[in-house]
Order: structure tokens, then C-alpha cells, then sequence
């Protein structure tokens, strides 16, 4: 027998939790500078990764006994960082043999200068609906989005097969510690035919966005020596090469200057035409929100005027950024001196059916060839993720999806879009789970500005988000899997 899903009733109880407990819970742990271990090497003696931790699973502990036989471990590996895993046993008539797990991460990037006056990476700021502060949207509430599903689910007696939740403590860095989690939990995660991220992108804040593909990433450390140490930029110059033109260079083998194309055809996939087409409904229903979302200066234009190509290059094309520079001095430091050295952070996003690993193997092979002048180059891997494209949704998903967009987001049907970014869960459960179905969203709409300053969570789409969980897993628990 079909059991329908109250929708009015979800709704009501997931914000009423948000309003009364999930808000300030995410305030909280907005004030613990937890960040992932690429930024903060030293993080275990800091402390603040368990203190992220032991907040999360205080309040999960409390809520436990609303979900009878439900258990709460924070999982700890030798030497690496923590996992909450929360496993809530089938209930009202699922099945028990298959699972849904639920992903997150707690993990935060650095502080990132150019905050607003009156905002802090650290201080929690309620401005209306928005909750300004690092890690609150990326993904700081994931954690209590899911549960606040699932005990919406058991308040109404509703079905629901066991469901696991875990939140990593290692996304930001690459989740370099994940597979050793995964295989070490293999036996216990059984065989999950439903797996709901909610640490993605949303184009606008009117509909629910599902993510259809995530890019892979390529990064490292590009490090060009042309000197044992500095010399007067008077007596060198034009008898020693400039490092940073040799890097400038160097650059120019990978992308062009002009177009920012990158020219290496290693990193290039042909696009399918299903996301071809969902990028040309995506670039409809946005308009040039696809751009205007960005804080550009004022004359400042996009790299192309064509809606759909921007999104094609945002999510199914490589692109590279160059993050950091090492060896330049502070402009009040920048004496005449012709520098010893000049390193490149290079971030460079990939397609999402290439292989990360093959790509990285390219990128170093291109960089370090035949190094201008005889000058040393070295190309130092620091991580490297493939990326993700879903697989079909099966009918009963696709229905559900409908459904609970529109119940939830006043009427309005689901977007379906790539987004620009890495999760490296994604691809490596879709490698161990090839039969299972995604539901990939989040809240990271426009400005929301993740790993910038002025980061926010928007609240009213982090309840809707809830909301969309609770009734994705009860259809779950219902379709004829």
C-alpha cells in the first residue's frame, strides 16, 4: 500500500527545528575556524576540528531518541580526520535490505580577505534571511538538513529504509582520507541505491537544482628557479630570464591568453548532448543571472555573451585559475631585485568524465618539458579528483524530484544543471555503486560566495532543501527498486 507524504506536515516541522535549534546551531559552529587540512596542517593539535565535531554530534545526540535504534559514531582512523557516521535502522514497513546515505562535510576553506564591514569568516551575522559566515552554506548544515529530514519522516510515521548519514572532515582538502573510510565501513554501508549530497550549487533561490555532473580537478604547486638567490635587477636583467615570465610561459602551453581556452587536448571530453540540452533550459530559466551573479567592477564583462557556453564552460570544459604566487614580495617590499624563484598554485578544473589522475600525469608532463632557458621547473601534485556525471534518473526519482519541487517551492518545477565544482565522493561512490541513484542539490545560489568573503547560508532554501529530502526519502521507501 502507498502511504502519502503530507507535505504541509513536513513543512511545518522542518522549520520550526530550523527556527528553533538548526539557525543557531550553524551560528556555533560558524565561530569554530575549523579549517581542512590543506590550510591548517597543525588542525588536531588546534583542536577546532573536534570542536566542530563534538558540537554536531551533541545536538544529533539529542534528538536520537525520536529515532528509535539509531546509533551515532564518530569514526577515527589512525592519523586521519574524524567521520560522524549516524545509521537510523528502517522504519514504518521499508524495506531492510537496502540503504540511502546521506553526505556532508564539516571541514571549512581558509578565512579568504574582502569581507564586508560589520561581517568576519568567524562571527555568525543574521542580516534577514541570510546567515553570513565561513562554512555555514559549504556545509556546515548538512548535517542538520538531513536529520531534520528524517525525523520529519518519523513524525509522520512515514517509510523509510535505513538511511546513513555521513559528514566528512577532509572535502575541502580533496577528501584524501575518504576512501580509507569508505573501505573500511564497506561492510556496514551494505549496498545504497539512493545517495543525497547536499553540498552543491542552486542557480537561483525560487526553484530546486539538482546536479547533473561535478568537474574533476587537477592542483598543485608550479615552482620555477632561474637564481640560488636574488640579484640587482639592473645588472641581471636581459642576461638572466625573469622567472615569472618563464612561469607566464609555461602558463601559455596550457591555456590561451586570450580566450582562457585550454589548448592541451588532454583535458577536453566531447559533451553529451543531454547536458548540452539541460545547459540550454538552464540558460532560459536564468537569463544573464548566469553572470550578474558574480561581483564583477564596474566595465568588467563575462568571457563570452552566449548563456549557454558560459554554463558549458562552467561545468563540462577545462579551465584553469592560478590561486596563489609564492616569491613575490609585499609591494612596500619590492626592492630592484631580480628574484631567485617565482611558484604558481594551479587549480585546474576538469571535465567530469576524465580521469583525474590522467589528468594530473598531463599536467605535469607539459609543464616540466623542455624548460625555457635550462631553468629548473618543477610541477608538485597536491590533489587531484576526477570528476562526475550522473547517471539517469529512474522513473520514481524523477517523479519524486517533480513532486517535491513543486510542493515545496511554490509550484515550481526542478532545474537540472552541471555544476563548476569537485565533490570526490561523488565519483567514487558512483564507481563502487554504479546501480545507485543521486540527488545531488544545495544552497549555493547566487552570492552566497563559497570560499570568498561574505560567505551566507540561505535559510528559507536551507529548509525548502530539508524539506526536498524528507519526501525524496520516503518515495524512496515506496519505489520499486
Amino acid at each position: 500500500m502507498t502511504v502519502s507524504i503530507n507535505t504541509a506536515a513536513i513543512q511545518s516541522l522542518v522549520s520550526q527545528l530550523w527556527d528553533d535549534e538548526i539557525v543557531g546551531q550553524i551560528s556555533d559552529y560558524i565561530r569554530i575556524p575549523n579549517k581542512s587540512p590543506l590550510f591548517d596542517p597543525d588542525w588536531k593539535a588546534h583542536g577546532y576540528m573536534d570542536a566542530a565535531v563534538q558540537l554536531m554530534t551533541a545536538w544529533v545526540q539529542k534528538h536520537l531518541p525520536a529515532l528509535p535504534g539509531a546509533t551515532l559514531e564518530v569514526v577515527q582512523l589512525q592519523g586521519r580526520t574524524p567521520l560522524i557516521m549516524i545509521d537510523v535502522p528502517a522504519a514504518n514497513g521499508a524495506r531492510g535490505d537496502d540503504s540511502v546515505i546521506l553526505y556532508g562535510h564539516l571541514d571549512k576553506q581558509p578565512e579568504m580577505t574582502g569581507w564586508a564591514d560589520g561581517l568576519d569568516p568567524w562571527t555568525p551575522v543574521l542580516r534577514g534571511d541570510k546567515l553570513y559566515g565561513r562554512g555555514g552554506a559549504d556545509d556546515g548544515y548538512a548535517i542538520f538538513g538531513s536529520l531534520a529530514a528524517l525525523l520529519a519522516l518519523r513524525a509522520q510515521g512515514l517509510p523509510q529504509a535505513r538511511c546513513i548519514v555521513l559528514i566528512e572532515a577532509c572535502e575541502e582538502s580533496g577528501s584524501y582520507d575518504l576512501p580509507f573510510y569508505v573501505d573500511h565501513l564497506a561492510a556496514r554501508l551494505g549496498n545504497p541505491t539512493l545517495v543525497v549530497c547536499l553540498d552543491s550549487g542552486c542557480g537561483n533561490y525560487e526553484q530546486l537544482w539538482l546536479t547533473t555532473s561535478l568537474r574533476g580537478l587537477a592542483g598543485g604547486n608550479l615552482k620555477v628557479e632561474v637564481l640560488t638567490e636574488g640579484v640587482h635587477s639592473g645588472d641581471a636583467s636581459g642576461v638572466v630570464a625573469s622567472s615569472f615570465r618563464i612561469l607566464r610561459q609555461i602558463l601559455s602551453r596550457l591555456e590561451d591568453e586570450t580566450s582562457g581556452q585550454i589548448r592541451a587536448r588532454d583535458f577536453h571530453v566531447e559533451i553529451p548532448s543531454q547536458r548540452i540540452e539541460q545547459a540550454q533550459l538552464a540558460a532560459q530559466t536564468l537569463g544573464t543571472a548566469v553572470y550578474d551573479k558574480f561581483p564583477f567592477v564596474p566595465g568588467m564583462q563575462p568571457v563570452a555573451s552566449e548563456l549557454t557556453e558560459l554554463i558549458l564552460n562552467r561545468t563540462w570544459r577545462p579551465q584553469l585559475a592560478v590561486t596563489g604566487i609564492d616569491g613575490l614580495p609585499a609591494l612596500g617590499n619590492a626592492g630592484n631585485v631580480l628574484r631567485p624563484f617565482t611558484t604558481a598554485k594551479l587549480s585546474l578544473r576538469l571535465p567530469p568524465t576524465l580521469d583525474g589522475k590522467t589528468a594530473t600525469a598531463a599536467l605535469k608532463r607539459i609543464v616540466e618539458a623542455d624548460p625555457p632557458y635550462g631553468a629548473r621547473v618543477r610541477f608538485e601534485s597536491e590533489k587531484n579528483g576526477s570528476g562526475w556525471n550522473a547517471p539517469e534518473l529512474s522513473p520514481w526519482l524523477a517523479r519524486a524530484v517533480d513532486e517535491a519541487a513543486r510542493a515545496y517551492f511554490d509550484q515550481k518545477p526542478p532545474v537540472y544543471m552541471g555544476e563548476g565544482g569537485t565533490i570526490p565522493f561523488m565519483g567514487m561512490l558512483g564507481e563502487k555503486f554504479p546501480h545507485a541513484q543521486f540527488l545531488i542539490t544545495g544552497v549555493l545560489g547566487p552570492h552566497s560566495n563559497a570560499h570568498g568573503p561574505n560567505e551566507f547560508l540561505h535559510i528559507p532554501t536551507g529548509k525548502r532543501v530539508s524539506m526536498v529530502v524528507a519526501s525524496i526519502v520516503a518515495a524512496h521507501a515506496q519505489a520499486p527498486i
